[in-house]
This record gives C-alpha cells, structure tokens and sequence, in this order.
C-alpha cells in the first residue's frame, strides 16, 4: 500500500514519504562470490544476486517476527580483491517504501559505481506499509508483530553484515543516510549510536520530530496518521502517546539529541516545496507540501546544530519537491564527500558526552547500567576520559570505564555530589576497566568523578 500523506494543517511540520516497489520472487543463489549465512539473530531467507554488483536478500528475525528484504551493493570487482575491505553505507528509504527503491528509483548503483564502497539498503517497514520509523514500537504486541526496527537495524544486521561481507567493522568505515522518514532513521540512529557511524546524511527527512514545539504538533500528527492509515495499527503504536510518553519521543529526537553527534560529519539536504527543475509540468500536490513540512523540520534541525557548534553541510536548495529525481540528486551530491570522509575519518572525541533514556547503555567503550524509580529517564554522561567524568542521572548508576587502565594498576576515585564527598582506593580489573557504582540519588542529580593514580 503506497501512502500519500497530504499536509493538512500548517502545523504538520515533520512528514516523510517514499514509493513503494512491489517485492521480485527470489531464489536461493547456486553460486556467486558471496555466501550469506545466519548469524545473531538474523536468518537468511533467499539469496539472488541481481548482476555482479547486486544482491537481492530476504532475511528474518524474531526483532520483527517476519520476513524482509535487504538489498546489497558491493564495489566493482569486490570479488576480485578477497584482501581488500571496504567502508559501508546503511541506506534508508521513506514512508511506504522498500529495500529496492534506492536501486530502482534513486539510481544508487549507477552513483555507487566505481566507489569503494558497500552499500547496504534494508526495509524499514512490511511490505511497503507505512513504515517503522527505524525505532522499536511502544507497544510491541500489535498485528505487525514486535516491530522492533532499532534492534533489527542496528543490533542485528550491522553485526550481520560485518560478518558476511569485507567490511571496515568499526566507526571510521560506516556511515548512515536516508530520505524522508528514512531521514529521520539516519540521523536518530546517529544520535542514538555515534559510537558506530562517522557520517550521517538525511535527504528532505524530518530529523526534528519533539524538540520545536510546534514542529512536534505536526510530527505527533503525522506519526499518528501513519500508523493508523499506514500501518493499520493504533495512533499511539510507534513511540507511545505524544502526551503521556514524551520521554519516549525526546528519547529518539535527533534534535534533541544533537549534542551526541559532535565529531560526527554531518549533511542536510532540503529544499522548500517550491517546484523546480526536475519535476513535471504539473506538480504533486502532496510533494509539494510535504516537501515545505520536511524543511521546516530540517531547517529547525539546523538551527540547533548551529547553537550547539556543530557543523554539517546545510544544502538548502529551495526548489524542489518530495520526490525521487531530488534525492537521487542528493546522493550524488553527497556520495563524493562521504568517500573522502572515509579516506579520511574525523577523529573520535577526545573525551565523551552522551545522553539518553535508556536504562543501559554502552558508548564508545563506557558503560552505565542505572537502577531508577522511573522506567524511562534521560542519564547524561558529560567529559568522559581517562581521568574522570561528570554523570547525571536519578537512581543508582554503575559505570564501567573503557580500557583505560593498566591490568591491576591502583587508582584513586574522588566522588562528589553536591556537599557530599568520598574516596575510594581501587585497581583496574584484568581488562584494564573500571566499574564504580555511585551513591544513589532520590532525583536527576550531577555526580562528579576524577580518577587519579596515588
């Protein structure tokens, strides 16, 4: 079912869109370069490779209790070059779309020709429906299934992926973009995880979905008529209740989550709704509105880079609408920057800041681990390194440091928060880590911590 979601109201800043391919028949490949096979979770289907470059892939898991398909990219010549690895790009399609639209409609194997580069598209929704936003679903128990999108993207099929294909596994060969909807996936999985992309791009996406206020009217309103109207499950399904569950909301906002992205490049495509060269003589209407609601969520999104110094590439193109000519644009405009990203990657943080509401999490090699009153809260980890850190949070947090440390060395850990202050005598553990659970606090409280050697 291809979805059309029609701006009804100035409000509905946040929207995203995409077309929907019908799935091919694919069978189990006889032969080939590459031989996909289960691992972590994710069980392969049916493999068909398309041409010398292209895999048709259909996999499943218990994350989305289904299958789906994924489409696969590989350099000219990769098997050629059994020594050789290559940098991946996670490649996301819009509302109503498939894993094949990016090849049959935003023309990504002519752009990624001659790149040494792998590309990878997967679903992001069932069988071209509405779509998941690339989050895993409020409520787990609708008839879809557990649409648990984040864990399958980016637990599953990273891993997946690294497995079965030549990749460079780490931070400096991966990288992240999408349109639309798929826009908002990119940069909310960058948000969510810059441990494990070096680049995120969003081509007209809504990366902005409850930071603006008035963008998040509109976003809450267009997540409800998507899955309602697209998915065929109730209003509240995705992130839960605007209302009731805006933690959850703010919890996968890349705006506001921006503050992880630092060190991260980053590049925005937009324009404003106003038709341009590469549409018909007469314009959708809905790509035109769509469109103008998308830039207002990006244009947001790029205000709160700039307030927090974090710089992207802004491509404000102004003329354009919500369809595919626009964003095959967009990736060819891209694809030469992001290959020179990977030639040369950014560094990583010096020391490290990250936020979230989930009750564990591990970035960039720390590790917290909250007991709270309070399901879903946000804990924010703030100057990270070898010498200390400053932790906010309610409950009772344990934190693990990265390698940082030689095997037994003895430390000396300063803990104070507000008036209260201790000194703990320790050693790092075998692996050169170590884990200090903190004093508990009754509410959201900053524990500062400087570890030193005797």
């Amino acid at each position: 079912m291809r979805i059309r979601v029609l701006a009804i109201t100035l409000t509905l800043a946040a929207a995203s869109t995409g077309l929907a391919v019908p799935a091919r028949a694919a069978g189990r490949a006889a032969g080939g370069a590459v031989r996909f096979t289960d691992s972590g979770g994710i069980h392969v289907v049916d493999v068909r490779r398309v041409d010398d470059r292209q895999y048709a892939l259909r996999v499943s898991t218990a994350a989305l209790g289904r299958a789906v398909d994924v489409r696969v990219l590989l350099p000219t010549g990769y098997d050629r070059r059994p020594g050789a690895r290559f940098p991946v790009l996670y490649l996301f399609h819009g509302t109503s779309g498939r894993a094949s639209d990016w090849i049959e409609r935003g023309d990504a194997e002519r752009t990624t020709a001659g790149r040494p580069l792998i590309t990878v598209m997967p679903d992001g929704g069932f069988d071209g429906d509405g779509g998941g936003w690339y989050t895993d679903w409020a409520d787990p128990r609708t008839a879809l299934g557990p649409s648990r999108w984040e864990t399958f993207h980016v637990t599953q099929l990273i891993p997946w992926i690294d497995r079965n294909l030549r990749t460079v596994p780490r931070r400096e060969g991966r990288a992240v973009a999408g349109l639309s909807q798929g826009g908002f996936g990119a940069m909310s999985y960058a948000a969510r995880h810059p441990e494990l992309f070096v680049s995120a791009a969003s081509f007209s996406g809504a990366p902005d979905i409850a930071y603006d206020p008035v963008v998040s009217v509109g976003a809450a309103g267009v997540v409800s008529y998507v899955a309602a109207v697209g998915d065929g499950v109730h209003p509240d399904a995705i992130f839960g209740s605007r209302l009731a569950d805006a933690i959850n909301w703010r919890g996968h906002d890349p705006a506001t989550l921006a503050p992880n992205l630092r060190g991260m490049r980053l590049a925005l495509h937009t324009a404003a709704g106003v038709p341009g060269p590469l549409d018909p003589p007469v314009p959708d209407p809905a790509a035109i509105g769509i469109e103008a609601l998308t830039h207002a969520s990006t244009a947001g999104f790029h205000r709160r880079l700039e307030a927090l110094e974090i710089p992207s590439h802004y491509d404000d193109r102004l003329l354009g609408t919500h369809t595919f000519p626009y964003w095959a644009r967009d990736l060819r405009r891209h694809i030469g920057p992001l290959t020179r990203t990977f030639a040369a990657p950014p560094r990583p943080p010096a020391k490290i800041s990250y936020r979230s509401i989930d009750a564990a999490w591990t970035q960039w090699g720390w590790t917290v681990s909250l007991k709270r009153p309070e399901a879903r809260q946000f804990s924010a980890l703030t100057d990270a390194s070898a010498t200390g850190f400053a932790l906010r949070a309610a409950g009772t947090a344990t934190v693990t440091t990265p390698a940082s440390y030689r095997p037994g060395a003895r430390v000396v850990i300063d803990v104070a928060r507000g008036r209260t202050h201790k000194v703990i005598r320790t050693s790092a553990g075998p692996s050169g880590r170590l884990t200090l659970t903190l004093p508990p606090a009754r509410g959201a409280a900053t524990t500062l911590v400087r570890i030193s050697r005797p």
